[in-house]
């Protein structure tokens, strides 16, 4: 039995067995502002997972996104931003969000994926595969918010940590990309890294910004390039780069970004192509 959140349609053929089950005692909260009461059980599974590590955003970012109009044009980008929580008989269950990034007159459109987290007891449920699928929902109503044809060209973009064979939960996470469509960009062609997430004072304490080189994972929907199971243009991997950098200064201090901007001078030409690879592999 599936939820009316539940659309099979949308999960990829390495998640279709999660339509299989029944999802009758499962609840999706869509938190749209930070006033909601499921804010804090979700920002809190976050900060607990990923705060150590100084891989999740500050409370107050959360809340900006949040409270964003996605019709406010923000650095030549329009942002919607979307909380996602699953409980299971009130109990947590799993946490995403993302960002569906929409440049006017430039295609495709970018959904950055950002956290995506399943409580140690329901992994191997099936709920991963609704997590990864819940982000098209959100393109489409980006594509309906701008008047942009449901055909439009889109790309769903992680940054995830490089493959490394001695650790087994990140090897895991990468099959599961790997088998839901994601290809990896060349990580020797392109210099990609995230933003420093610490506190600006701390980075500031410690001597400036510390980008974190991440891949980039990157799925088509819509009209996909015939040869994406091997290349894309260097053009659109420059593309997909400059959006999520866009996406992240409108939160981030804009000489924390300026680094990061820099980086895409040295991506490859227009008219070249850029590798694509598994997201298991180690190249």
């Amino acid at each position: 039995m599936l939820q009316p959140w539940m659309i099979a349609a949308d999960l990829t053929p390495g998640d279709r067995r999660s339509a299989g089950s029944d999802w009758s005692e499962w609840e999706l909260h869509d938190i749209r502002s930070p006033a909601d009461p499921h804010f804090s059980m979700a920002y809190g599974a976050l900060k607990e997972e990923f705060g150590a590590s100084d891989e999740v955003e500050s409370e107050e970012i959360f809340h900006r996104r949040l409270e964003r109009d996605p019709l406010n044009l923000i650095d030549g980008c329009f942002l919607l931003y979307r909380l996602l929580l699953i409980r299971k008989n009130g109990e947590f269950a799993g946490v995403r969000d993302h960002t569906a990034i929409v440049k006017p007159n430039r295609t495709p459109v970018v959904v950055h994926l950002s956290h995506n987290l399943v409580a140690p007891a329901y992994r191997r449920s099936g709920i991963a595969g609704w997590l990864r699928a819940l982000p098209l929902q959100t393109a489409r109503e980006a594509l309906a918010i701008h008047g942009l044809d449901r055909i439009t060209p889109v790309r769903l973009v992680a940054e995830m940590e490089p493959a490394d064979p001695a650790s087994e939960a990140r090897v895991i996470r990468l099959r599961a990309y790997e088998k839901s469509g994601f290809r990896k960009i060349d990580p020797a062609a392109i210099p990609y890294a995230q933003p420093d997430f610490r506190d600006p004072a701390e980075i500031d304490r410690t001597g400036g910004p510390r980008p974190l080189p991440l891949n980039l994972l990157v799925r088509p929907v819509g009209a996909a390039t015939s040869k994406f199971e091997t290349s894309l243009p260097a053009e659109e991997v420059r593309h997909l780069a400059d959006s999520l950098y866009r996406m992240y200064a409108a939160d981030f201090r804009a000489d924390d970004m300026a680094p990061l901007f820099a980086r895409l001078a040295d991506y490859p030409p227009d008219g070249t192509s850029v590798p694509l690879f598994p997201p298991t592999s180690v190249a």
